[in-house]
């Protein structure tokens, strides 16, 4: 189990921050292009997309880590 504890802690975990990260970037970057072009219909669909995208990621990521935890409570990993 030491095994898995290892790469759990130094593959799993870090690529589920820096998808987490992508996701909050990808809300803000949304956030910036909705307000940037408040005259632009297309633009601020783009930007409200993009905001949509960021929140699942952001959901999803944090449901894995979740997960995750619950898994390694679980079997005592």
């Amino acid at each position: 189990m030491e095994v898995m504890d290892k790469i759990v802690d130094s593959i799993i975990n870090p690529l589920i921050l820096v998808i987490f990260a992508a996701g909050v970037f990808m809300f803000t970057w949304g956030l910036v292009i909705f307000l940037l072009n408040m005259n632009s219909p297309d633009k601020r669909s783009e930007g409200v997309q993009h905001m949509i995208y960021g929140v699942l990621g952001i959901f999803i990521m944090a449901s894995v880590f979740g997960i995750l935890g619950i898994i390694k409570s679980t079997f005592g990993i």
